[in-house]
C-alpha cells in the first residue's frame, strides 16, 4: 500500500485515494524492521557516514536529516499524512498552534509590510499582530469577516498577507474565501484561513482558493486533550522555503513523540469529527428551540446569516455550538448580571467539562468573555458579536442524550 501512495510513501496533492485511506496510509515509511505500527524516532541527531557527507548535508549539496530541529522520520510521517488529506504540496510541523499562526506570517511580513487580517479571531492571534507585529512597523488593518463589501474596501490597495479564521472562534462567522481569494490575488497578498474549527474534513481552503492553512493540531487532530502542536500547509514553495527555514531557526519544532502521537490520532480523524459534528447539529437545533436560550451559532443551522455561504463552502458544520444564555429585558449583555447567567449555566453541567480546549472527545465548555478572548476588552468583543452570556459549546463523544439532559438541567439552573 506504501508504494501505491507514491514511491517514496508520500501522497501526492491529488491522489486516487480517498481521506479516510490517506489517514490510516500515508507517510507510511517502514523500517528494515517491517514493523506494523509508525516507527517512533526519539533523537536529536544522525550520525554522518564520514566528514564529507556531513559537510554535504549542511551545505545543501544531500538531502538526509541532520538535526531533528530540522527534520525526523516521524515528525515528517505526520506531516505528509496531513498533507495527503489536505491536498497541500508541503506540510510543517510547529510545537503550538499558536506556532504555526505566528510563523505563517512572521516569515514573509517585514517592516513596512501590510497584513488584512479579520476582526472575529483567536485572541491569541489578536494579541500577536497589536502587541508584536504593530511594534515591529507591519501595518495590520482589520476586516468584518462576514462583510464581502469591507474585504473589497479593505483590499482595494496592496497587502502582502490576508488572514482568517472561517467559521470564526467563537461566533461562527462564515468567510467567503473563494469571494476574499479572488481579492487576494489582485491585492498580491498570500491569503492564509484557520481552519480549526471546519478540520480538514469539513472544509478544503486550498480547493476555495486560499494559499495556505494552518492548524491547531491540540484541537481535533489530537482530540484525546494530550499534546500540544500544530501544522502549516500550502505550497512546497512557501512551507519548505520561508516557513521553514524560520521554523529551523527559530526552534518551534515539533517533537518526534508528539509526532507519533498526532500520526495515530489522525488514523481516527474521521470517525471522531463527523460523530461529533453530527451531536453538535442535533443539539445546535436544540438549543436553538429552549427558551432559555437567546441565540445559537451552528454553520449548518438554517438560521445562520451565513447559511447559504456554509453549504457551499463547508461538507460537515464542525463540532461547536456557540450559545447566548436569554436575559431579562433591560440586563447589560456585557455586565456582570450576564456573565453571571453564563457561570450559572456552565457550573452547573455534571459530564461536560469547563476549559479552554475545543475538539475534544470529552465535551467541554468556555466561556470565551473572560478566558479566550479576554484580552479583547468588551469593546472588541462586541464588535463581533460576543457577550458576557455568550458560552462556546465543544460537543464530544459521549451520548448525544446524556448532553441533551446534562445542558437541560444546568439551563434550568440559569
Amino acid at each position: 500500500m506504501t508504494d501505491a501512495l507514491s514511491p517514496t510513501g508520500v501522497a501526492p496533492a491529488v491522489s486516487p485515494f480517498r481521506p479516510d485511506t490517506l489517514a490510516v496510509r500515508a507517510g507510511l515509511h517502514r523500517t528494515p524492521f517491517d514493523e506494523m505500527s509508525e516507527a517512533l524516532f526519539l533523537t536529536q541527531g544522525y550520525v554522518y557516514p564520514n566528514a564529507a557527507n556531513a559537510e554535504a548535508a549542511f551545505a545543501g549539496e544531500i538531502d538526509r536529516y541532520q538535526y531533528s530541529r530540522y527534520g525526523n522520520p516521524t515528525v515528517t510521517t505526520f506531516e505528509e499524512r496531513l498533507a495527503a488529506i489536505e491536498g497541500a504540496e508541503a506540510c510543517f510541523a510547529t510545537a503550538t498552534g499558536m506556532a504555526a499562526v505566528f510563523v505563517s506570517l512572521a516569515s514573509i511580513l517585514k517592516q513596512g509590510s501590510r497584513l488584512v487580517a479579520a476582526r472575529a479571531l483567536f485572541g491569541s492571534s489578536i494579541a500577536v499582530f497589536d502587541d508584536y507585529f504593530a511594534q515591529w512597523g507591519i501595518v495590520v488593518d482589520y476586516v468584518d469577516a462576514h462583510d464581502n463589501a469591507d474585504w473589497e474596501r479593505a483590499l482595494a490597495t496592496p497587502a502582502d498577507a490576508i488572514y482568517i479564521e472561517s467559521p470564526t472562534n467563537p461566533m461562527q462567522d462564515v468567510v467567503d474565501i473563494p469571494f476574499v481569494a479572488a481579492l487576494s490575488k489582485k491585492a498580491g497578498a498570500l491569503f492564509i484561513v484557520d481552519n480549526v474549527f471546519a478540520t480538514p474534513l469539513g472544509q478544503k481552503p486550498l480547493e476555495l482558493g486560499a494559499d495556505a492553512v494552518v492548524y491547531s493540531a491540540t484541537k481535533h487532530i489530537d482530540g484525546q486533550g494530550r499534546v500540544l502542536g500544530g501544522a502549516i500547509l500550502g505550497s512546497a514553495e512557501y512551507v519548505n522555503g520561508p516557513v521553514r527555514t524560520m521554523v529551523r531557526t527559530m526552534g518551534a519544532t515539533m517533537s518526534p513523540f508528539t509526532a507519533w502521537v498526532l500520526a495515530k490520532s489522525l488514523e481516527t480523524l474521521s470517525l471522531r469529527v463527523r460523530a461529533m459534528a453530527a451531536s453538535a447539529a442535533d443539539l445546535a437545533a436544540w438549543f436553538e428551540a429552549h427558551p432559555k436560550v437567546a441565540l445559537a451559532r451552528y454553520p449548518l443551522l438554517p438560521s445562520h446569516p451565513q447559511y447559504e455561504r456554509a453549504k457551499a463552502q463547508m461538507t460537515l458544520g464542525g463540532t461547536l455550538v456557540t450559545i447566548d444564555i436569554a436575559l431579562p429585558e433591560g440586563t447589560d449583555p456585557h455586565g456582570d448580571e450576564a456573565k453571571a447567567a453564563a457561570f450559572r449555566f456552565m457550573d452547573a453541567l455534571q459530564v461536560v467539562d469547563i476549559s479552554n480546549n475545543l475538539g475534544d472527545a470529552k465535551s467541554i465548555v468556555t466561556h470565551p468573555a473572560t478566558t479566550t478572548h479576554r484580552k479583547l476588552g468588551a469593546k472588541g468583543r462586541a464588535a463581533v458579536g460576543m457577550s458576557a452570556a455568550t458560552v462556546r459549546i465543544s460537543i464530544g463523544l459521549e451520548d448525544v442524550e446524556d448532553l441533551r439532559e446534562d445542558f437541560a438541567r444546568a439551563l434550568d439552573a440559569v
